[in-house]
């Protein structure tokens, strides 16, 4: 039976082997991983590491666009009820200060 890895295990394997504190071979050996499947999580992680980036700003941005619409709701929603409330005061005929 094949062993899977969750994303955080890969994660932390590859860690240890940025760190590069210990050899491919005693990571591998500590792990029962063959040291090829290492070194293609490594690259992999390499490769893809610019998008770690990439991603936050995305989302950074998605989530400024979202409350510059609420915003923009909001104020829509404060203008409408403003001039309800004023009409109510005019044809009422009670006095407000």
């Amino acid at each position: 039976m094949k062993k899977q890895y969750t994303t955080e295990q890969k994660t932390q394997i590859v860690m240890e082997m940025l760190k590069e504190e210990k050899t491919i071979t005693q990571i591998s050996s500590e792990h029962g991983i063959h040291s090829s499947q290492l070194y293609k999580w490594k690259t992999l992680a390499v490769e893809k590491f610019h998008t770690l980036f990439e991603n936050d700003n995305k989302t950074e941005k998605a989530h400024q666009v979202e409350q510059e619409r609420k915003l923009n709701e909001l104020n829509s929603e404060i203008g409408r009820l403003s001039t309800q409330l004023a009409w109510l005061k005019n044809n009422s005929g009670i006095d407000y200060v």
